[in-house]
């Protein structure tokens, strides 16, 4: 599915190849017909918005909303597992997956990265391709809400994924929660964090439990679903025993 590679080079970190290809990029969207005509134009805009800027400052604005805070990270488990243990289980699982069905990835990528993930859900069939994005649409669909909230045109991008994996999801709600969550990618935030998971040496107080038993940064996040392991599927080669 083409759309879903353009979807996961819009939504890597902007380099100079992105903006040489601009008009490449626009010419497939518009060819896409996984998407609605006013989908494909929020798609445009976003082309053009990127291609406008010079490529440091799309880079900067890049890495200020997905590289700051947890709130928008483009890691699939850390929305779901957060630092738990079950994310390594869930990270083996996908990553076994990705190798049954023959798709190598660089030992320097995370298997839950949604560009990457959508370069796996790229190469096999629409329906395939329409249930990997079902099992995740509610990860999809917060960052939509979230990027919103920040008047970010990048957006789109998620509400394109929600209507290839053809969810009817109303987003008034998230909308709503996003508006209420407080940053976590502001200076204050970031150093709160760096203050929480400070490294002590020794025992300390014997009666404090271990900091990994009572530090969780941002632990207001939200629980969006069940543990997703990943798992083979006799009709599908994406399917989680736990679908979100």
């Amino acid at each position: 599915m083409q759309i879903l590679k353009v979807i996961s080079k819009l939504m890597s970190y902007p380099d100079a190849e992105l903006l040489a290809h601009a008009d490449e990029l626009a010419e497939a969207i518009q060819s896409a017909k996984e998407i609605s005509p006013p989908m494909r134009a929020e798609l445009i805009k976003l082309v053009e918005f990127l291609s406008r800027q010079e490529l440091m400052d799309a880079q900067e604005c890049y890495v200020g909303l997905f590289d700051r805070g947890r709130a928008l990270s483009l890691l699939l488990f850390e929305h779901v597992h957060g630092e738990s243990r079950d994310r390594g289980q869930a990270m083996v699982d996908l990553m076994g997956l990705y190798q049954e069905k023959g798709f190598n990835i660089s030992v320097k990528e995370l298997p839950d990265y949604i560009p990457l993930y959508l370069e796996f859900l790229a190469q096999g069939d629409g329906i395939d391709a329409r249930e990997g994005l079902a099992d995740v649409h509610h990860i999809l669909a917060m960052l939509s809400a979230r990027l919103q909230e920040r008047e970010s045109p990048y957006h789109c991008l998620f509400d394109a994924l929600l209507m290839i994996a053809g969810v009817q999801l109303d987003l008034q709600p998230m909308l709503e929660k996003a508006a209420q969550e407080t940053r976590d990618d502001t200076p204050e935030a970031l150093d709160k964090v760096w203050e929480e998971e400070a490294i002590t040496f020794g025992m300390g107080d014997n009666n404090q439990p271990c900091p990994s038993q009572n530090q969780r940064p941002f632990a207001a996040k939200e629980e969006l679903a069940e543990p997703v392991h990943w798992v083979k599927n006799s009709s599908s080669g994406v399917r989680a025993n736990n679908p979100l």
